[in-house]
Protein backbone atom coordinates (compact mmCIF):
# COMPACT_ATOMS: atom_id res chain seq x y z
CA UNK A 1 0.00 0.00 0.00
CA UNK A 2 1.26 3.40 -1.09
CA UNK A 3 0.16 6.56 1.32
CA UNK A 4 0.23 9.70 0.29
CA UNK A 5 2.11 12.28 2.82
CA UNK A 6 -1.21 13.02 4.09
CA UNK A 7 -2.64 9.95 4.81
CA UNK A 8 0.90 8.44 6.08
CA UNK A 9 0.76 11.30 8.79
CA UNK A 10 -3.03 10.24 9.57
CA UNK A 11 -1.92 6.68 10.33
CA UNK A 12 1.19 7.91 12.06
CA UNK A 13 -0.79 10.04 14.44
CA UNK A 14 -3.50 7.51 14.91
CA UNK A 15 -0.76 4.80 15.53
CA UNK A 16 0.94 7.00 18.33
CA UNK A 17 -2.34 7.57 19.44
CA UNK A 18 -3.27 3.79 20.04
CA UNK A 19 -0.16 3.20 21.83
CA UNK A 20 -0.69 6.75 24.74
CA UNK A 21 -3.72 4.70 24.97
CA UNK A 22 -1.79 1.99 26.75
CA UNK A 23 -0.32 3.98 29.20
CA UNK A 24 -1.92 6.99 31.56
CA UNK A 25 0.13 7.86 34.90
CA UNK A 26 -1.67 8.11 38.08
CA UNK A 27 -2.07 11.87 39.86
CA UNK A 28 0.52 10.74 42.25
CA UNK A 29 3.03 9.80 39.73
CA UNK A 30 1.88 13.22 38.17
CA UNK A 31 2.90 14.98 41.30
CA UNK A 32 5.70 13.72 41.73
CA UNK A 33 7.17 14.36 38.47
CA UNK A 34 5.78 18.16 39.53
CA UNK A 35 9.34 17.62 41.75
CA UNK A 36 11.86 18.44 39.81
CA UNK A 37 12.53 21.82 37.76
CA UNK A 38 15.67 23.04 35.44
CA UNK A 39 17.10 24.33 38.53
CA UNK A 40 17.18 21.41 40.40
CA UNK A 41 18.98 20.33 37.26
CA UNK A 42 21.71 22.99 37.25
CA UNK A 43 22.26 22.90 40.59
CA UNK A 44 23.79 19.49 40.96
CA UNK A 45 25.51 20.26 37.35
CA UNK A 46 27.44 23.11 38.52
CA UNK A 47 28.64 21.70 41.97
CA UNK A 48 29.99 18.28 39.73
CA UNK A 49 31.42 20.61 37.18
CA UNK A 50 33.16 23.29 39.12
CA UNK A 51 36.77 23.70 38.74
CA UNK A 52 36.86 22.85 42.20
CA UNK A 53 35.91 19.69 41.63
CA UNK A 54 39.29 19.23 39.37
CA UNK A 55 37.53 16.73 36.20
CA UNK A 56 36.14 14.14 39.10
CA UNK A 57 39.33 11.51 37.81
CA UNK A 58 39.13 8.17 39.90
CA UNK A 59 41.03 8.02 42.73
CA UNK A 60 41.75 11.96 43.44
CA UNK A 61 40.11 14.01 46.40
CA UNK A 62 37.34 15.61 43.88
CA UNK A 63 36.28 11.96 43.02
CA UNK A 64 35.43 11.63 47.06
CA UNK A 65 33.89 14.93 47.36
CA UNK A 66 32.09 14.06 44.32
CA UNK A 67 31.04 10.20 46.25
CA UNK A 68 30.17 12.01 49.46
CA UNK A 69 27.93 15.11 47.94
CA UNK A 70 26.03 12.57 46.01
CA UNK A 71 25.36 10.08 48.99
CA UNK A 72 24.66 13.20 50.57
CA UNK A 73 21.95 13.67 48.54
CA UNK A 74 20.87 10.39 48.61
CA UNK A 75 20.35 10.63 52.27
CA UNK A 76 18.41 13.56 52.25
CA UNK A 77 15.97 12.30 49.68
CA UNK A 78 15.64 9.18 52.07
CA UNK A 79 17.12 6.73 49.75
CA UNK A 80 18.53 3.90 52.44
CA UNK A 81 22.31 3.01 52.18
CA UNK A 82 22.92 -0.06 49.46
CA UNK A 83 26.27 -0.44 49.44
CA UNK A 84 28.99 -2.56 52.25
CA UNK A 85 28.90 -2.47 55.54
CA UNK A 86 25.57 -0.18 56.25
CA UNK A 87 26.99 2.56 53.67
CA UNK A 88 26.24 4.21 50.62
CA UNK A 89 29.84 2.71 49.06
CA UNK A 90 30.50 -0.12 47.09
CA UNK A 91 34.38 0.41 47.32
CA UNK A 92 35.86 -0.38 43.83
CA UNK A 93 39.85 -1.11 43.65
CA UNK A 94 41.54 0.27 40.78
CA UNK A 95 44.80 0.08 39.14
CA UNK A 96 46.02 3.48 37.84
CA UNK A 97 48.90 3.62 35.28
CA UNK A 98 50.64 6.84 33.85
CA UNK A 99 52.93 6.17 30.49
CA UNK A 100 55.96 7.74 30.10
CA UNK A 101 55.54 10.67 27.96
CA UNK A 102 59.03 10.22 26.82
CA UNK A 103 58.23 6.91 25.38
CA UNK A 104 58.86 6.53 21.49
CA UNK A 105 57.73 4.23 18.79
CA UNK A 106 60.58 2.69 16.55
CA UNK A 107 59.41 1.18 13.31
CA UNK A 108 62.53 -0.25 11.22
CA UNK A 109 62.54 -1.74 7.84
CA UNK A 110 64.91 -1.71 4.41
CA UNK A 111 63.81 1.61 3.46
CA UNK A 112 64.82 3.19 6.97
CA UNK A 113 64.12 3.57 10.65
CA UNK A 114 60.95 5.86 11.65
CA UNK A 115 60.66 7.58 15.33
CA UNK A 116 57.83 8.54 16.09
CA UNK A 117 56.44 11.05 18.87
CA UNK A 118 54.08 9.83 21.98
CA UNK A 119 50.67 11.96 22.18
CA UNK A 120 51.02 13.91 18.74
CA UNK A 121 51.79 10.65 16.66
CA UNK A 122 50.67 7.82 18.80
CA UNK A 123 49.40 6.55 22.22
CA UNK A 124 50.54 3.63 23.84
CA UNK A 125 50.37 1.99 27.41
CA UNK A 126 51.24 -1.56 29.55
CA UNK A 127 49.00 -4.46 28.79
CA UNK A 128 49.75 -6.25 31.37
CA UNK A 129 49.52 -3.90 34.29
CA UNK A 130 53.86 -4.09 34.43
CA UNK A 131 56.22 -0.77 35.21
CA UNK A 132 58.22 -1.41 32.53
CA UNK A 133 57.67 -3.37 29.13
CA UNK A 134 59.61 -3.99 26.35
CA UNK A 135 58.99 -4.99 22.77
CA UNK A 136 62.27 -5.25 20.82
CA UNK A 137 62.21 -5.98 16.77
CA UNK A 138 58.89 -7.43 16.80
CA UNK A 139 57.32 -8.08 13.03
CA UNK A 140 54.45 -5.89 12.30
CA UNK A 141 51.22 -7.90 10.91
CA UNK A 142 48.20 -6.28 9.44
CA UNK A 143 45.30 -8.02 10.86
CA UNK A 144 42.39 -6.17 9.00
CA UNK A 145 39.69 -5.52 11.50
CA UNK A 146 41.40 -7.80 13.92
CA UNK A 147 38.06 -9.60 14.13
CA UNK A 148 37.40 -13.02 15.16
CA UNK A 149 33.41 -13.74 14.59
CA UNK A 150 32.22 -17.17 14.03
CA UNK A 151 28.56 -16.64 13.88
CA UNK A 152 29.42 -14.37 10.95
CA UNK A 153 31.59 -16.88 8.92
CA UNK A 154 34.33 -13.90 9.95
CA UNK A 155 37.81 -14.45 10.73
CA UNK A 156 40.54 -12.28 10.12
CA UNK A 157 43.41 -14.47 11.33
CA UNK A 158 42.54 -17.47 9.64
CA UNK A 159 44.66 -19.91 11.99
CA UNK A 160 48.05 -17.74 11.12
CA UNK A 161 50.30 -17.49 14.41
CA UNK A 162 50.52 -14.56 15.34
CA UNK A 163 52.15 -14.87 18.89
CA UNK A 164 55.18 -12.75 19.88
CA UNK A 165 53.88 -9.94 17.01
CA UNK A 166 52.53 -6.29 16.60
CA UNK A 167 49.18 -6.56 15.21
CA UNK A 168 48.13 -3.36 13.09
CA UNK A 169 44.28 -3.13 12.98
CA UNK A 170 41.59 -1.01 11.55
CA UNK A 171 39.18 0.85 13.72
CA UNK A 172 35.45 0.14 14.16
CA UNK A 173 33.86 -2.79 12.16
CA UNK A 174 34.58 -3.49 8.48
CA UNK A 175 31.63 -2.82 5.89
CA UNK A 176 31.17 -5.69 3.51
CA UNK A 177 28.82 -5.57 0.63
CA UNK A 178 26.38 -7.73 2.54
CA UNK A 179 25.00 -5.29 5.13
CA UNK A 180 23.56 -7.85 7.17
CA UNK A 181 27.09 -8.42 8.65
CA UNK A 182 28.15 -6.40 11.37
CA UNK A 183 24.90 -4.58 11.69
CA UNK A 184 25.55 -2.49 8.59
CA UNK A 185 26.61 1.19 9.58
CA UNK A 186 25.85 0.12 13.14
CA UNK A 187 29.28 -0.57 15.33
CA UNK A 188 28.90 -4.05 17.16
CA UNK A 189 31.09 -4.87 19.57
CA UNK A 190 33.52 -6.13 17.33
CA UNK A 191 34.25 -2.79 16.39
CA UNK A 192 35.23 -1.29 19.94
CA UNK A 193 38.54 -1.10 21.10
CA UNK A 194 38.37 -3.30 24.23
CA UNK A 195 37.92 -6.24 21.97
CA UNK A 196 40.15 -5.87 19.51
CA UNK A 197 43.34 -5.77 22.47
CA UNK A 198 41.32 -8.68 24.15
CA UNK A 199 41.69 -10.44 21.02
CA UNK A 200 45.25 -10.23 19.93
CA UNK A 201 46.20 -11.43 23.53
CA UNK A 202 44.10 -14.36 22.92
CA UNK A 203 45.96 -14.56 20.04
CA UNK A 204 49.60 -13.92 21.88
CA UNK A 205 50.39 -11.10 20.24
CA UNK A 206 53.09 -8.70 22.13
CA UNK A 207 51.52 -5.69 21.10
CA UNK A 208 48.20 -4.52 19.28
CA UNK A 209 47.86 -1.20 17.58
CA UNK A 210 44.84 0.56 16.26
CA UNK A 211 44.59 2.98 13.73
CA UNK A 212 42.35 5.93 14.56
CA UNK A 213 40.27 8.03 11.76
CA UNK A 214 37.81 10.41 12.91
CA UNK A 215 35.82 8.93 10.71
CA UNK A 216 36.23 5.02 12.07
CA UNK A 217 36.37 6.43 15.53
CA UNK A 218 33.27 9.17 15.83
CA UNK A 219 36.09 11.61 17.40
CA UNK A 220 38.85 13.29 16.61
CA UNK A 221 42.67 12.64 17.76
CA UNK A 222 42.30 15.14 20.12
CA UNK A 223 39.74 12.65 21.96
CA UNK A 224 42.24 9.82 21.82
CA UNK A 225 44.83 11.79 23.18
CA UNK A 226 43.10 13.48 26.27
CA UNK A 227 41.69 10.34 26.96
CA UNK A 228 44.77 7.98 26.61
CA UNK A 229 47.98 9.78 26.85
CA UNK A 230 46.35 10.83 30.64
CA UNK A 231 46.64 8.35 33.84
CA UNK A 232 44.75 4.85 32.90
CA UNK A 233 42.82 2.94 35.43
CA UNK A 234 41.81 -0.45 35.30
CA UNK A 235 40.62 -3.26 37.91
CA UNK A 236 43.60 -5.64 38.55
CA UNK A 237 44.31 -8.54 36.53
CA UNK A 238 43.29 -12.28 37.33
CA UNK A 239 45.27 -14.69 37.61
CA UNK A 240 45.18 -16.14 34.24
CA UNK A 241 44.07 -13.32 31.83
CA UNK A 242 46.02 -13.12 28.68
CA UNK A 243 46.86 -9.65 28.17
CA UNK A 244 49.24 -8.29 25.35
CA UNK A 245 52.36 -6.50 26.33
CA UNK A 246 51.73 -2.75 25.24
CA UNK A 247 48.48 -1.71 23.51
CA UNK A 248 48.35 1.20 21.62
CA UNK A 249 46.82 3.89 18.84
CA UNK A 250 48.50 5.20 16.09
CA UNK A 251 47.39 8.58 14.17
CA UNK A 252 45.92 7.90 10.19
CA UNK A 253 49.04 10.24 9.04
CA UNK A 254 51.47 8.40 11.64
CA UNK A 255 49.94 5.37 10.00
CA UNK A 256 50.71 5.90 6.34
CA UNK A 257 54.49 6.38 7.53
CA UNK A 258 54.66 3.05 8.86
CA UNK A 259 53.14 1.75 5.72
CA UNK A 260 55.39 3.65 4.11
CA UNK A 261 58.21 1.93 5.04
CA UNK A 262 56.57 -1.25 4.25
CA UNK A 263 55.70 -0.60 0.43
CA UNK A 264 52.05 -0.71 1.66
CA UNK A 265 48.84 1.52 1.12
CA UNK A 266 46.51 2.04 3.11
CA UNK A 267 43.62 2.02 1.56
CA UNK A 268 44.47 -1.69 -0.22
CA UNK A 269 45.64 -2.52 2.81
CA UNK A 270 41.55 -1.62 4.04
CA UNK A 271 39.92 -2.55 1.26
CA UNK A 272 41.10 -6.39 1.31
CA UNK A 273 40.00 -6.32 4.87
CA UNK A 274 36.71 -5.85 3.63
CA UNK A 275 36.36 -9.38 2.25
CA UNK A 276 35.76 -12.59 4.20
CA UNK A 277 38.42 -13.98 2.39
CA UNK A 278 40.70 -11.50 4.21
CA UNK A 279 44.50 -12.78 5.92
CA UNK A 280 47.01 -11.11 7.97
CA UNK A 281 49.34 -9.29 6.06
CA UNK A 282 52.93 -9.54 7.36
CA UNK A 283 54.44 -6.19 6.32
CA UNK A 284 58.15 -6.90 6.24
CA UNK A 285 59.02 -4.49 9.10
CA UNK A 286 59.60 -4.50 12.77
CA UNK A 287 58.77 -2.86 15.94
CA UNK A 288 60.13 -1.81 19.19
CA UNK A 289 59.05 0.15 22.29
CA UNK A 290 59.11 0.19 25.57
CA UNK A 291 56.81 1.63 28.25
CA UNK A 292 57.39 2.83 31.63
CA UNK A 293 54.67 3.16 34.10
CA UNK A 294 54.46 4.87 37.15
CA UNK A 295 51.82 2.28 38.68
CA UNK A 296 49.91 3.18 42.13
CA UNK A 297 46.59 1.37 44.03
CA UNK A 298 43.82 3.85 44.11
CA UNK A 299 40.62 2.79 45.47
CA UNK A 300 37.17 4.74 43.94
CA UNK A 301 33.76 4.05 44.58
CA UNK A 302 30.11 3.63 43.05
CA UNK A 303 27.50 5.37 45.29
CA UNK A 304 24.36 3.22 45.28
CA UNK A 305 21.15 4.46 47.47
CA UNK A 306 17.81 2.39 46.98
CA UNK A 307 14.01 2.70 48.10
CA UNK A 308 12.64 -0.31 49.55
CA UNK A 309 9.54 -1.81 47.11
CA UNK A 310 6.36 -1.94 48.70
CA UNK A 311 5.15 -5.40 47.68
CA UNK A 312 6.40 -8.57 50.39
CA UNK A 313 7.36 -10.55 47.11
CA UNK A 314 7.96 -8.17 44.33
CA UNK A 315 10.50 -6.02 46.55
CA UNK A 316 13.32 -8.32 46.33
CA UNK A 317 13.79 -7.98 42.80
CA UNK A 318 14.67 -4.23 41.59
CA UNK A 319 15.27 -1.55 38.95
CA UNK A 320 17.93 -0.20 38.50
CA UNK A 321 19.09 3.31 37.44
CA UNK A 322 22.53 4.30 37.10
CA UNK A 323 24.62 7.10 35.53
CA UNK A 324 28.72 7.51 36.18
CA UNK A 325 30.21 10.29 38.51
CA UNK A 326 33.26 10.23 37.42
CA UNK A 327 35.36 12.31 34.34
CA UNK A 328 38.59 12.79 33.24
CA UNK A 329 40.42 14.91 35.72
CA UNK A 330 43.37 17.63 35.01
CA UNK A 331 45.19 16.63 31.96
CA UNK A 332 46.58 18.18 28.80
CA UNK A 333 46.04 22.15 28.45
CA UNK A 334 43.91 23.07 25.83
CA UNK A 335 44.02 26.74 25.31
CA UNK A 336 45.55 27.46 29.01
CA UNK A 337 43.18 24.98 30.75
CA UNK A 338 43.44 21.85 32.44
CA UNK A 339 40.17 20.70 34.05
CA UNK A 340 37.87 18.17 32.19
CA UNK A 341 35.16 19.28 33.87
CA UNK A 342 32.74 16.76 31.99
CA UNK A 343 29.68 18.91 32.62
CA UNK A 344 27.48 16.61 29.85
CA UNK A 345 29.51 14.20 30.04
CA UNK A 346 28.44 13.25 33.23
CA UNK A 347 27.79 15.84 35.46
CA UNK A 348 24.39 15.69 33.81
CA UNK A 349 23.76 12.02 33.85
CA UNK A 350 24.96 12.34 37.74
CA UNK A 351 22.07 15.08 38.18
CA UNK A 352 19.26 13.34 36.39
CA UNK A 353 19.86 10.83 38.71
CA UNK A 354 19.62 12.45 41.95
CA UNK A 355 16.71 14.19 40.11
CA UNK A 356 14.89 10.87 39.28
CA UNK A 357 15.18 9.90 42.92
CA UNK A 358 13.85 12.86 44.04
CA UNK A 359 10.58 12.06 41.82
CA UNK A 360 10.32 8.67 43.51
CA UNK A 361 10.92 9.56 47.08
CA UNK A 362 7.66 11.98 46.12
CA UNK A 363 5.42 8.97 45.35
CA UNK A 364 3.21 8.64 48.35
CA UNK A 365 3.26 4.62 47.51
CA UNK A 366 6.84 3.13 46.54
CA UNK A 367 6.38 1.07 43.76
CA UNK A 368 6.03 -3.19 43.95
CA UNK A 369 9.62 -3.37 42.87
CA UNK A 370 12.69 -1.73 44.92
CA UNK A 371 14.40 0.56 43.38
CA UNK A 372 18.25 0.99 43.16
CA UNK A 373 20.19 3.97 42.27
CA UNK A 374 23.76 3.58 41.42
CA UNK A 375 26.39 6.28 40.84
CA UNK A 376 28.77 4.56 38.97
CA UNK A 377 32.36 4.96 38.97
CA UNK A 378 35.34 5.09 36.33
CA UNK A 379 33.25 4.87 33.47
CA UNK A 380 35.82 6.51 31.56
CA UNK A 381 38.73 4.33 31.91
CA UNK A 382 37.08 1.46 30.22
CA UNK A 383 33.34 1.37 32.29
CA UNK A 384 35.30 -0.07 35.74
CA UNK A 385 32.44 0.59 38.35
CA UNK A 386 29.88 -1.11 36.39
CA UNK A 387 32.43 -4.08 35.78
CA UNK A 388 32.98 -4.26 39.09
CA UNK A 389 29.20 -3.74 40.20
CA UNK A 390 27.78 -6.61 37.54
CA UNK A 391 31.21 -8.88 39.18
CA UNK A 392 29.96 -8.34 42.86
CA UNK A 393 26.36 -7.70 42.52
CA UNK A 394 24.32 -6.07 45.60
CA UNK A 395 21.10 -7.58 44.08
CA UNK A 396 21.24 -11.51 42.29
CA UNK A 397 21.23 -10.53 38.21
CA UNK A 398 18.32 -13.11 38.13
CA UNK A 399 16.30 -10.65 40.67
CA UNK A 400 17.76 -7.15 38.60
CA UNK A 401 14.63 -6.38 36.43
CA UNK A 402 15.93 -4.05 34.16
CA UNK A 403 19.05 -1.41 33.85
CA UNK A 404 18.31 2.13 32.43
CA UNK A 405 21.36 3.94 32.03
CA UNK A 406 22.29 8.11 31.93
CA UNK A 407 25.35 9.44 29.78
CA UNK A 408 24.70 12.98 29.10
CA UNK A 409 21.33 14.46 28.71
CA UNK A 410 19.45 17.12 27.12
CA UNK A 411 20.77 20.86 27.39
CA UNK A 412 19.05 22.23 24.60
CA UNK A 413 15.45 22.70 25.22
CA UNK A 414 12.65 19.96 24.32
CA UNK A 415 12.64 17.99 21.78
CA UNK A 416 9.81 15.67 19.67
CA UNK A 417 11.63 12.87 20.12
CA UNK A 418 14.32 10.94 22.09
CA UNK A 419 16.93 8.25 20.89
CA UNK A 420 17.30 4.82 22.07
CA UNK A 421 20.68 2.84 22.21
CA UNK A 422 19.94 -0.60 21.43
CA UNK A 423 16.96 -0.04 20.15
CA UNK A 424 14.84 -3.31 19.40
CA UNK A 425 16.39 -5.26 21.69
CA UNK A 426 14.66 -5.94 24.86
CA UNK A 427 10.64 -5.26 25.89
CA UNK A 428 11.17 -2.04 27.55
CA UNK A 429 11.44 -0.71 24.39
CA UNK A 430 7.61 -1.07 24.09
CA UNK A 431 7.05 0.58 28.01
CA UNK A 432 9.12 3.73 26.43
CA UNK A 433 7.18 3.79 23.48
CA UNK A 434 4.06 4.10 25.39
CA UNK A 435 5.40 6.67 28.27
CA UNK A 436 6.75 9.04 24.88
CA UNK A 437 3.31 8.75 23.03
CA UNK A 438 1.42 10.13 26.11
CA UNK A 439 4.10 12.51 26.30
CA UNK A 440 3.04 13.35 22.96
CA UNK A 441 6.39 12.65 21.53
CA UNK A 442 8.24 9.48 19.53
CA UNK A 443 11.37 7.04 19.99
CA UNK A 444 13.43 7.02 17.66
CA UNK A 445 16.63 4.21 17.13
CA UNK A 446 19.95 4.76 17.84
CA UNK A 447 20.44 8.59 15.40
CA UNK A 448 24.40 7.98 15.24
CA UNK A 449 24.95 4.03 15.22
CA UNK A 450 28.10 4.12 13.59
CA UNK A 451 29.44 5.34 17.20
CA UNK A 452 28.45 2.02 18.56
CA UNK A 453 27.44 3.99 22.02
CA UNK A 454 25.55 0.51 23.38
CA UNK A 455 29.31 -1.19 23.96
CA UNK A 456 30.55 1.87 25.37
CA UNK A 457 28.53 3.37 28.10
CA UNK A 458 27.64 1.16 31.34
CA UNK A 459 24.67 -1.11 30.23
CA UNK A 460 26.90 -2.73 28.81
CA UNK A 461 27.88 -4.44 31.85
CA UNK A 462 24.83 -4.78 32.97
CA UNK A 463 23.83 -6.36 29.69
CA UNK A 464 26.63 -9.37 29.99
CA UNK A 465 25.13 -10.42 32.83
CA UNK A 466 21.65 -11.05 31.48
CA UNK A 467 20.29 -7.64 32.72
CA UNK A 468 17.29 -6.27 30.19
CA UNK A 469 18.43 -2.80 29.43
CA UNK A 470 17.69 0.66 28.00
CA UNK A 471 19.82 3.86 27.41
CA UNK A 472 17.64 7.22 26.62
CA UNK A 473 19.79 9.30 24.37
CA UNK A 474 18.95 13.14 23.80
CA UNK A 475 16.74 13.62 20.87
CA UNK A 476 17.47 15.46 17.46
CA UNK A 477 14.30 17.25 16.41
CA UNK A 478 14.18 20.00 18.64
CA UNK A 479 10.91 21.86 19.16
CA UNK A 480 10.80 25.12 17.42
CA UNK A 481 14.11 25.05 15.76
CA UNK A 482 14.88 23.91 12.19
CA UNK A 483 15.77 20.84 10.60
CA UNK A 484 19.13 19.25 11.31
CA UNK A 485 19.52 21.64 14.26
CA UNK A 486 19.89 18.68 16.41
CA UNK A 487 22.70 16.80 14.16
CA UNK A 488 24.29 19.81 14.00
CA UNK A 489 24.63 20.20 17.82
CA UNK A 490 25.73 16.55 18.69
CA UNK A 491 28.58 16.66 16.13
CA UNK A 492 29.57 20.34 16.87
CA UNK A 493 29.79 18.82 20.95
CA UNK A 494 31.80 15.79 19.57
CA UNK A 495 33.77 17.71 17.61
CA UNK A 496 34.90 20.69 20.11
CA UNK A 497 33.67 19.53 23.52
CA UNK A 498 33.68 16.22 24.24
CA UNK A 499 36.71 15.06 26.24
CA UNK A 500 38.08 18.39 26.12
CA UNK A 501 38.17 21.16 28.73
CA UNK A 502 35.56 22.88 27.12
CA UNK A 503 32.90 20.55 28.53
CA UNK A 504 31.57 22.66 31.03
CA UNK A 505 28.24 24.34 31.33
CA UNK A 506 27.33 27.40 29.16
CA UNK A 507 24.85 30.36 29.62
CA UNK A 508 22.75 29.26 26.09
CA UNK A 509 21.63 25.89 27.64
CA UNK A 510 18.28 25.34 28.52
CA UNK A 511 17.18 22.27 30.50
CA UNK A 512 13.47 22.41 29.98
CA UNK A 513 14.29 19.33 28.00
CA UNK A 514 16.15 17.68 30.37
CA UNK A 515 13.31 17.57 32.96
CA UNK A 516 10.99 16.23 30.00
CA UNK A 517 13.15 13.37 29.36
CA UNK A 518 13.81 12.24 33.52
CA UNK A 519 9.99 12.19 33.56
CA UNK A 520 9.86 9.85 30.79
CA UNK A 521 12.71 7.58 32.17
CA UNK A 522 11.19 8.12 35.92
CA UNK A 523 8.00 6.73 34.17
CA UNK A 524 9.26 4.05 32.40
CA UNK A 525 11.11 2.78 35.45
CA UNK A 526 7.89 3.40 37.60
CA UNK A 527 5.79 1.18 35.00
CA UNK A 528 8.65 -1.53 34.98
CA UNK A 529 8.38 -1.43 38.38
CA UNK A 530 4.70 -2.08 38.98
CA UNK A 531 4.58 -4.98 36.25
CA UNK A 532 3.90 -8.04 37.52
CA UNK A 533 6.43 -9.66 34.51
CA UNK A 534 9.84 -8.34 34.31
CA UNK A 535 11.27 -7.24 31.03
CA UNK A 536 12.70 -9.87 28.35
CA UNK A 537 15.32 -10.12 25.58
CA UNK A 538 13.85 -9.75 22.63
CA UNK A 539 14.18 -13.48 21.25
CA UNK A 540 17.72 -14.58 19.47
CA UNK A 541 19.28 -11.23 21.31
CA UNK A 542 22.32 -11.41 22.03
CA UNK A 543 22.01 -11.12 25.66
CA UNK A 544 19.16 -13.81 25.84
CA UNK A 545 20.81 -16.48 26.92
CA UNK A 546 22.71 -14.71 29.59
CA UNK A 547 19.49 -14.03 30.97
CA UNK A 548 17.73 -17.06 30.75
CA UNK A 549 21.12 -18.28 32.89
CA UNK A 550 20.82 -15.32 35.41
CA UNK A 551 16.86 -16.67 35.96
CA UNK A 552 18.11 -20.41 35.86
CA UNK A 553 16.53 -21.07 32.81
Amino acid sequence: MILTRFSFFLHLAATVSAIAQQFTPTQEALQAMGAVSPGSFMGHIRFFSDDRLEGRGPGTRSDRLTQLYIASHMEMLGLKPAGENGTYFQRVPIVSMQTDPSTTLSVSGTKGVLDLKYASEFVAFTGNQQTEVSVSDAEIVFVGYGIVAPEQGWDDYKDVDVAGKVLMMMNNDPSPDDPRIFGGKARTYYGRWTYKYEIAAKKGAAGAIIIHTTESAGYGWNVVESSWSGGRAELGLKPGTPRTKVNGWTTLDATNKILSLAGKSLDKLQSSAQKKSFKPVPLGIKASITVRTKIGQLETANVLGALQGSDPQLKDEVVVFGAHHDHLGIGKPVKGDSIYNGAVDNASGSSALLNIGRMFTALKEQPHRSILFAALAAEESGLIGSQYYAENPTYPPGKIAAYINIDGINVLGKTNDMGVIGFGKSSIDKIAEAVAAWQGRVLKPDQFPEQGSFYRSDQFNFAKIGVPCMYLKVGTDYVGKPPGFGHEKHDEYIKNDYHQPSDETKPEWDLSGAVVDAQLMFLVGLKIAGDDAMPVWNKGDEFEAARLKALGQ
